[in-house]
């Protein structure tokens, strides 16, 4: 056995932690609160709100680490990340209100081809460029969908197979909702009449 906590994986902390071992929590909470309330602050906007959906998502992964429901196949912070993605929208269903028009059968993601796909690509790799600086504030205009994807894909440098294997959706949609997110980043910065320079 490893002779401190600080020495030990976030896997080995959880297991201690459903052992009874309190501090092995504290030291997984530790190293993980940034980031987690980062992610959940950037998708709901709202300080207030991010903090009681935060506070929720460890209720839950509590729950879930004494009820034996964590395995320890996969990293602990992407678990935790499923969890808080799954609050965060349980708590917007409630709400039902997007100022944006999401997916329609006009758009459906499934009828994306190829030369879409690859569009999108390139596209990504505009985006990456532009919102991380002249675009970043219209981000807040977009739905909560499409700004998690984005803060995803290039906060955290996540694959469209991680963003998909965590948002519970396949990698077509994670994809679609990228897209809907440049759509609509551009159609802002149209109608806030900000130029985008691509080099």
């Amino acid at each position: 056995m490893k002779e401190n906590l600080y020495e030990l994986t976030d896997e080995e902390l959880a297991l201690l932690y459903i052992k009874g071992n309190n501090k092995a929590f504290d030291e997984l909470l530790a190293r993980n609160q940034d980031k987690l309330f980062s992610y959940i602050l950037f998708v709901v906007r709202n300080e207030d709100k991010a903090n009681d959906l935060f506070q929720e998502t460890f209720v839950k992964v509590i729950t879930k680490l004494h009820e034996g429901r964590y395995a320890t196949s996969g990293k602990f912070g992407a678990w935790i990340m499923r969890i808080a993605h799954n609050v965060m929208m349980d708590w917007y269903r409630e709400l039902r209100t997007h100022n944006m028009v999401e997916q329609s059968e006009e758009h459906d993601i499934y009828n994306l081809s190829k030369s879409d796909v690859l569009e999108s690509n390139i596209e990504n790799h505009y985006v990456k460029n532009q919102v991380l600086t002249d675009v970043k504030k219209l981000m807040d205009n977009l739905p909560p969908t499409q700004r998690e994807v984005v803060f995803m894909r290039y906060y955290q440098d996540l694959s469209f197979k991680e963003i998909a294997e965590t948002t519970g959706v396949s990698i077509n949609t994670s994809l679609g909702r990228m897209r809907y997110a440049i759509l609509n980043l551009r159609r802002m910065t149209k109608e806030h009449n900000i130029t985008l320079q691509m080099d």
